[in-house]
């Protein structure tokens, strides 16, 4: 028996299992985007909240705190520096020209849960698309071997001798698909469970600022009343 590459194997396999490999090797290069995109996208995040909270709690007017985060583009409001941006821009919009009621921090604590929810769904992004992959590739590399050893031991009908030479190609281009498939399968699994760990952490990090701010904006309301 002749030594076989993957390319070798590749164009001799049916039509169907070239197909399935090429899904395969492209659901995985997909996925690798998705990877890189998602760690750098995190990273962002985790150190965009981490400067921000540091400058936050210095002690530095909040006003002035504002100012500079307003000039801010969209892309780089993540995390904390969105949920500020709402829910201080709300108590600014809702003070101006009167007092502010305790009743209107309502309104706040309302922007401050839509920012909220804006950031799990940007945190969330290409998750489900991983998650896909991880449970759905195994399979179809599986149809893939499967459609190519029924071809294979079809072929034998043809043969005078059924010998282990005539089928074994066969077998081997079939299997390609299954290892193609775990190939997609693996690190897809492994980052879905990183990132949706990583994105629960800055999540909850950003809930408790959220709640930590709508504290701050209490005590300056109840102050300002007295």
């Amino acid at each position: 028996m002749g030594d076989f590459s993957v390319i070798d194997l590749f164009l001799q396999a049916s039509l169907i299992v070239q197909l399935v490999m090429i899904l395969l090797l492209m659901v995985s290069i997909i996925s690798w985007i998705v990877i890189f995109e998602r760690h750098f996208n995190l990273s962002r995040i985790k150190q965009a909240n981490k400067e921000f909270e540091k400058e936050f709690w210095s002690g530095k007017d909040l006003n002035e705190l504002y100012e500079g985060i307003d000039k801010i583009s969209h892309d780089e409001l993540v995390g904390s520096l969105r949920v500020f941006k709402h829910g201080f821009g709300e108590f600014l919009r809702l003070s101006e020209g009167q007092q502010i009621t305790i009743e209107d921090l309502e309104s706040v604590n309302r922007a401050i849960r839509v920012s909220l929810a804006r950031e799990e769904e940007s945190l969330m992004h290409h998750l489900p698309f991983l998650a896909n992959v991880g449970s759905v590739s195994p399979y179809v590399g599986l149809f893939g071997t499967v459609w190519g050893i029924i071809n294979s031991f079809q072929g034998l009908s043809d043969a005078t001798q059924a010998t282990i030479n005539a089928v074994a190609p066969g077998i081997s281009e079939a299997l390609v698909a299954t290892a193609l498939g775990l190939f997609a399968a693996i690190p897809a699994v492994v980052a879905y469970n990183r990132f949706a760990s990583d994105s629960d952490t800055q999540l909850q990090q950003s809930s408790v600022f959220g709640e930590e701010l709508a504290s701050i904006l209490y005590r300056q309301t109840v102050k300002a009343k007295l």
